[in-house]
């Protein structure tokens, strides 16, 4: 077992001293010389109020960039960076600007560098960031309750009419929560391919999106077929619930994000939207248990487990949101919810009826089709 351990360590020892010789000496340094400086900007998050306008920016680069001159609207102004000095390669730092903005109106901004180069940003509507207060949060968690738990405990309601479903019915509604969580998954995806274009290049959003999905749903399946839960019934209905919960905390980054950027947008006719759109979350959350005994403890757990992560994330969104995290987190939601789609399709498969096959595979695909057409079509109500 020593020898082992000794094998092991070696190789690594030995590359760890190579690491180091090669940052230590720089063998590459000299063929740099008389190029311009590799500098790169990322603007990661700008928001108004008292204090003027406040960006937080991140170096993208592979050398230092120091941020000399700040201009809105074609004027130079004067500005505040914290910390001061050079962005190293992934630092971030806040610039204010003490400039009158003006609601409503669009204000350009461009951040110029010691060397020259610029990097340019546009707020397309400024308004009032909200603020950090009690009222804010109360305000934010009321409409992730509205958004989030106030839907899916809506949809569960439908719990009674699934019980008196047959065995056809059930492959139906257990088909349309596949489709419905696939509509789900794909959105997820966008999502966070949209915010991986928006975060600094070196943090390789893209491959985080893809890499967190995968390891989420192969860690889940491990979880899953280690602790051999049977398909279907209460432990499927927890799975759906998480899966769905996930989602929905993306869904209040969204509304975070929008808010603090000043959306008004999202009114009473976007919250209307959102309880229609995520109505049919408590019907794929209820479908599995449709032919047990279920306690209000576990109905109200599912729609806290469901919904209550659209709260963090609103307030997530609205205050502390950066583009990478973001793009990582809807990664892992993507994953959850693949994870779930083939525990339901398991619980499918051990739920078909021996005696006729046909039939509950036309019921099967009639499900999905129609799981993905109503999440298409409520979607147009939640467009921000």
């Amino acid at each position: 077992m020593g020898w082992n351990r000794l094998a092991i360590g070696i190789p690594l020892l030995l590359l760890a001293v190579v690491a180091l010789a090669v940052f230590a000496f720089d063998p590459l340094a000299k063929f740099g010389d008389g190029l311009p400086p590799e500098e790169a900007l990322v603007v990661e998050r700008v928001s108004a109020g008292a204090q003027g306008i406040v960006a937080q920016i991140r170096g993208d680069g592979r050398d230092p960039v120091q941020i000399a001159q700040v201009q809105v609207d074609g004027a130079y102004w004067a500005f505040q960076q914290s910390p001061a000095g050079p962005l190293h390669r992934l630092a971030a730092a806040q610039i204010t600007v003490p400039y009158p903005w003006v609601a409503g109106e669009a204000h350009h901004m461009r951040f110029v560098t010691s060397t020259g180069a610029t990097f340019e940003y546009t707020i397309d509507v400024a308004r009032t960031s909200p603020p950090a207060s009690p009222n804010t949060l109360f305000s934010l968690a009321l409409l992730g309750l509205f958004v989030g738990v106030v839907p899916v405990a809506l949809g569960m309601m439908t719990l009674p009419v699934l019980r008196r479903m047959g065995n056809e019915g059930i492959v139906f509604a257990l088909a349309l929560t596949i489709g419905l969580l696939a509509f789900l998954m794909v959105d997820t995806i966008l999502e966070g391919l949209e915010l991986a274009a928006e975060a600094a290049s070196a943090f390789q959003g893209d491959v985080a999106v893809w890499m967190a999905a995968a390891l989420t749903f192969l860690g889940l399946t491990a979880i899953s077929r280690r602790s051999n839960l049977p398909a279907g019934g209460v432990a499927l209905a927890t799975w759906l619930a998480l899966g769905i919960g996930f989602h929905n905390f993306g869904e209040g980054l969204s509304i975070g994000v929008a808010l603090s950027f000043g959306n008004a947008a999202l009114g009473s006719l976007l919250i209307v939207g959102f309880t229609v759109h995520n109505l049919t979350e408590g019907v794929a959350i209820v479908a599995p248990v449709s032919r047990r005994k279920v306690s209000m403890a576990m109905l109200a757990g599912w729609a806290a487990l469901a919904g209550l992560p659209a709260v963090a994330g609103a307030w997530i969104g609205a205050f502390t949101f950066v583009p990478h995290w973001g793009a990582v987190f809807f990664g892992i939601a993507a994953g959850a919810i693949l994870q779930v789609m083939v525990e339901v399709g398991r619980t499918i498969w051990s739920n078909r009826d021996t005696e006729s096959v046909k039939t509950p595979a036309g019921t099967a695909f009639a499900g999905f089709g129609t799981g993905v057409l109503v999440m298409y079509a409520t979607a147009f109500l939640i467009q921000v």
